[in-house]
């Protein structure tokens, strides 16, 4: 007969053993690399223009999404070069604010020969109160909201066609006053710092298309 010690030892065994083969199968699965959606490495050259926005007081979000969009392509695709257009620039201004670009962008095609231009545009508003009661009439919480929207698209400077485009929206919280059981609770939080994630987030999401990913074979 089995003494008590031993039969744990032989119930054990088995888990061990599928523990064991659980490892292997993991340790044995590889994966492998997808090519970003969008290679730009046909294009050779590609320009950017510096994102547009509608709020003047919100331009320095714009600079930091282009340049943070900039850093992420180039990281993400070799073999490219990246020419990026200011908007101190006349036909540059003109194209980002044109209903149709077709000519200015024959204009940059002629001029700086670039196949293709990027164009984007950033919307962050402003602070947004958002919220309410709490159960039954029992307290109040009240947030202090954010918002970044980013649209990018790549047009083909000689037909004045859409080769990609994408955008993201993300949002965030500033601040938070809450009432219950009449006791008051405040946190607050740098706007800048808000702004700085969102623009983050949402050139992160944009740029998707332009990463490899990797899948698990």
């Amino acid at each position: 007969m089995l003494t008590h010690r031993a039969l744990r030892r032989a119930v054990g065994r088995p888990g061990l053993a599928v523990c064991g083969m659980l490892a292997l199968s993991a340790c044995g699965a590889h994966y492998a690399q997808v090519p970003a959606r969008l290679n730009l490495e046909p294009y050779g050259r590609v320009g950017l223009v510096t994102f547009s926005t509608e709020q003047p007081d919100k331009q320095q979000w714009s600079t930091l999404a282009t340049r943070q969009f900039a850093e992420a392509l180039l990281e993400s695709q070799s073999h490219v070069e990246l020419i990026e257009l200011p908007v101190t620039d006349s036909t540059v201004r003109a194209l980002a604010a044109a209903d149709d670009p077709s000519p200015l962008l024959a204009a940059i095609a002629r001029d700086r020969h670039l196949p293709a231009v990027f164009l984007g545009h950033l919307t962050v508003s402003g602070v947004k109160p958002r919220g309410g009661l709490i159960g039954a009439a029992s307290g109040l919480k009240v947030r202090a909201e954010v918002s970044a929207q980013l649209s990018v698209r790549l047009l083909n400077t000689g037909t004045g066609g859409t080769l990609w485009r994408s955008s993201s929206m993300a949002n965030g919280t500033v601040g938070q006053v809450a009432v219950a059981d009449a006791t008051p609770s405040v946190a607050m939080r740098n706007p800048d710092d808000a702004y700085g994630q969102l623009v983050g987030e949402v050139v992160h999401n944009v740029t998707r298309d332009l990463r490899p990913t990797w899948v698990k074979q």
